[in-house]
C-alpha cells in the first residue's frame, strides 16, 4: 500500500518507494523518518522510529519483516496524521 498525503499548501508526504515516481511530481526533498538496523548483541534487525530514536519500536531475526513492519507503521501514522 503507497499512502500520499498532500497539504493544503501542496506539499506532500509518504514512505518512498520507488513503485510511485515521485520525481515526476517535481523536486523532491528527503527526511529520515526511521532506520533499520542490526544489532549483534541481541542478533536481530531493530527498527527505531525518528520520533523516539532511542527506543526500540520493533524487533525481529528477519530484515524484511522489519521493513515491513516500518512500511506499515509509516503509512498508519500518514493516514492518522502523525
Amino acid at each position: 500500500m503507497i499512502c500520499l498525503q498532500f497539504a493544503t499548501d501542496g506539499t506532500g508526504r509518504a514512505v518512498y518507494t520507488e513503485e510511485l515516481p515521485l520525481a515526476e511530481l517535481g523536486s523532491l526533498s528527503m527526511t529520515r523518518a526511521s532506520s533499520v538496523e542490526y544489532n549483534e548483541t541481541t542478533q536481530q534487525w531493530e527498527v527505531r522510529l525518528s520520533s523516539n530514536p532511542d527506543q526500540v519500536a520493533y524487533s525481529d531475526k528477519s530484515r524484511n519483516e522489519c521493513i515491513k513492519w516500518e512500511v506499515n507503521k509509516l503509512n498508519q501514522n500518514l493516514i492518522m496524521g502523525n
